[in-house]
């Protein structure tokens, strides 16, 4: 069939007063034109169909799944196939007397068959990809390092077949001659080298997760993504800082997961108290305190215990260095604690504590040491702040004074 329409072309054009080796050429150059048509519309008809068929069925479906291959271009990537392989199996049909050219244009089909067969292995690791992002594992082990390596190796293979088939040698000779240009790879690709080393040790040492709270130089913020030279963060002033990959394994780096994963973010501050307002109570002091709701039975006890031992142990109390005393900051040490052990916003499951520092000249340090339950950062300041709102403000209802220089 191909051949008569060779032959009606080759009569026409010798009617037209050609000669012969022009005509059969002119005809040969037409019938392949015809043939590059004839499959680029027999790829641009099955893929109108498709987008009327397959293609409205699988946006149809519950799944999302299969909408991943319309995404990815899987489907339109194995079309690209149709052409190709009815150009090179008819080439040589369409150019009978040119087997020369014809070998040539075969070659760069079987070229464009190798990258469109790259192409459809590269959209189906994605979409793979794709679909173990939509899992919850995902988080915990991102892949895109990974994959991004896999995407690597297919093209540079792709490359090394092409080459192969070109200088017409196998591909094991092409590969031994690579190792003489092992140094010259190493240099040039050594930050992807360094990068997906940096990937594979993050995910396998559970180091780095999407969504992760890190700080680390400038960047300070969200994880939204890991690639295999670079981690993507998102700052805190909604600003995006790129790090090296490998830079969070050769570097320390601060990872919040834990306080994000425990019941609680921490609260650890303090407040100075100036030296000059800490005394003994007197009975005066004691009894101003007992109004106070937080610390009432607290002080009834503890003057109980104190009675009772000075008693046991004769103690003469007229002075009021002599055996156990009340000061203003242990009892403002105790109304913290019982402040704190009452606040509903913080977890109780946790540590709490008030604890004395090391005296400093700027007085001395009580630190407040808890876990507010709201993690997320705006209401954590917001608990922290109405604290110590409440603690700096309660200090002189103890005779203390805050620490202020001059």
């Amino acid at each position: 069939m191909i051949l008569k329409y060779i032959e009606i072309l080759t009569n026409l054009n010798l009617k037209m007063g050609l000669n012969e080796s022009l005509s059969i050429g002119l005809a040969e150059t037409v019938s392949t034109l015809s043939l590059l048509l004839l499959g680029f519309g027999i790829f641009f008809l099955v893929k109108f169909i498709l987008k009327k068929t397959v293609y409205k069925i699988i946006q149809r479906t519950t799944t999302k799944y299969d909408d991943l291959l319309i995404k990815n271009k899987v489907i339109g990537r194995i079309c690209l196939l149709i052409p190709a392989l009815l150009i090179g199996a008819l080439l040589p049909d369409v150019l009978p007397d040119f087997p020369d050219t014809a070998t040539s244009l075969g070659k760069l089909v079987k070229i464009f068959e190798i990258v469109i067969y790259t192409m459809i292995l590269s959209s189906i690791v994605t979409t793979l990809e794709d679909i173990y992002n939509t899992q919850e594992m995902s988080k915990l082990k991102p892949l895109t390092g990974l994959v991004q390596v896999i995407k690597i190796v297919l093209y540079v293979l792709a490359v090394l077949i092409i080459i192969a088939y070109l200088m017409n040698t196998k591909l094991s000779t092409i590969f031994i001659s690579l190792g003489t240009m092992s140094a010259v790879l190493m240099l040039v690709f050594q930050d992807t080298i360094k990068g997906f080393v940096g990937s594979i040790q993050l995910s396998a040492n559970d180091m780095l997760r999407i969504g992760d709270w890190i700080a680390v130089g400038p960047a300070d913020g969200n994880v939204l993504e890991i690639n295999l030279t670079t981690v993507k963060v998102q700052n805190w002033d909604n600003t995006i800082t790129t790090i090296p990959t490998y830079s969070l394994v050769s570097s320390p780096f601060t990872n919040w997961r834990g306080m994000s994963e425990s019941g609680g973010r921490r609260i650890a501050r303090t407040i100075n108290i100036d030296v000059n307002t800490i005394r003994y109570c007197t009975p005066e002091m004691i009894e101003k305190y007992k109004r106070y709701s937080l610390i009432r039975d607290y002080l009834i006890q503890k003057e109980e215990d104190i009675l009772e031992y000075n008693k046991a142990n004769r103690i003469d109390t007229s002075e009021i260095m002599n055996g156990r005393q009340q000061t203003n900051l242990g009892i403002f040490r105790a109304y913290i604690k019982a402040y704190i052990n009452h606040n509903p916003k913080l977890n109780h499951n946790l540590t709490m504590m008030v604890r004395q520092m090391q005296p400093t000249e700027f007085g001395v340090p009580l630190q407040i040491y808890a876990f507010s339950s709201d993690k997320q950062w705006t209401h954590y300041e917001d608990i922290q702040s109405d604290i110590f709102d409440h603690v700096i403000s309660a200090a002189a209802m103890f005779d203390l004074k805050i620490y202020q220089k001059h």
